[in-house]
């Protein structure tokens, strides 16, 4: 098995897709909005995916947080609400925004798992601060660090007891880039002390079973290359934050790690490298999301078989979730019920 989670192309795998898949063995798949038409589709793909893995407990990840960022969509599955909703929720009436935050995960995690998928990107534990860029945006639960940690945990447990693994992101916080990661590299130059408000709700929830990191250069811990190249930053994640469990990089296509300050200029267009020098640091798995072929090829090339102890986290992420069972429609009017106390 390689220490790889690799998006694919399509609706169904390629036959080229099948032959790299078989020889690589990657530890698990992540899906998006082009992998995704029907339900019935979406379970075949799941299907043939653990098929050709020959695991059961094949990690399939999906980014289905709600609002903006949802990989399924009407008019085949729900709509659901953003972060920020619970926490407006949360400032009027916490408990209720607890339950709301919890029947939740579980309606999401009920969803996915009927559709095979058994992995979430969710619960985004970023703190937004005033004058960062937009990219968390509504997409966090709020401003308030304990508030982030409190929903956050709900999240957990309902994507928990609907049988489905959830993420935390984006380790050590994201809440303060400056510009979108996705297209250049954010340098956060507040001091140690001041980043303590973003590092809170990550250091209470050491025990998740993932976590994803940011592409975000932090000055205060290490003033050239961002938390998942920097081998400073990731063991601060795993001593300083207690982070215990799965470690993945966030998109390794992300033009943040273009930027010759990670890589050098011949390295920065490598997948190759950004792949290689990610596990170097400390991530357990690399992430790779375009389902592009010539990058997963040289990816694949690059890295080796998956260490014990990621291979041990990883077993250890896959068997963290329960097996409830519930209905879809009637958490989600549950969760409703409750979000409208908020208006």
């Amino acid at each position: 098995m390689t220490p790889l989670f690799l998006g694919l192309a399509g609706l169904t795998l390629t036959d080229d897709e099948r032959a790299l898949f078989r020889a690589a063995d990657p530890a698990g798949y992540i899906l998006f909005k082009r992998n995704v038409d029907t339900p019935e589709q979406v379970r075949a793909l799941t299907d043939s995916l653990r098929d050709l893995a020959g695991r059961d407990d094949l990690p399939i990840l999906i980014d289905q947080e709600g609002g903006r960022v949802a990989r399924l969509q009407p008019p085949h599955w729900p709509a659901f609400p953003t972060g920020a909703a619970f926490g407006r929720l949360y400032d009027i009436a916490p408990v209720s925004a607890l339950e709301a935050a919890r029947l939740n995960g579980l309606a999401l995690a009920t969803m996915l798992r009927g559709l095979g998928i058994t992995v979430d990107c969710l619960p985004l534990l970023d703190v937004p601060q005033p004058g960062a860029h937009d990219v968390i945006g509504d997409r966090a639960y709020g401003r308030d660090p304990l508030l982030v940690a409190a929903l956050g945990g709900a999240t957990l447990a309902g994507l928990r007891q609907g049988g489905v693994v959830g993420v935390i992101k984006h380790i050590p916080g994201h809440g303060r880039a400056g510009v979108d990661s996705h297209l250049e590299l954010p340098v956060v130059s507040a001091s140690r002390d001041e980043l303590e408000t973003d590092f809170i709700p990550f250091r209470k929830h050491g025990d998740a079973p993932m976590a994803m990191t940011a592409h975000v250069v932090y000055t205060a811990l290490d003033p050239v290359r961002c938390a998942t190249l920097s081998a400073t930053v990731i063991d601060f994640i795993r001593t300083d934050l207690g982070f215990t469990g799965l470690l993945m990089s966030d998109d390794l296509g992300m033009k943040a790690l273009g930027s010759p300050s990670q890589l050098g200029d011949n390295a920065a267009g490598s997948f190759g490298a950004r792949a290689t020098e990610s596990l170097a640091a400390g991530c357990d798995i690399a992430l790779h999301c375009s389902g592009d072929m010539a990058e997963m090829r040289a990816i694949v090339d690059a890295v080796g078989d998956i260490d014990e102890t990621a291979a041990a986290r990883l077993a250890r992420a896959m068997a963290w979730a329960g097996h409830a069972e519930g209905d879809v429609a009637e958490l989600a009017a549950k969760r409703d019920a409750l979000l409208a106390l908020a208006g």
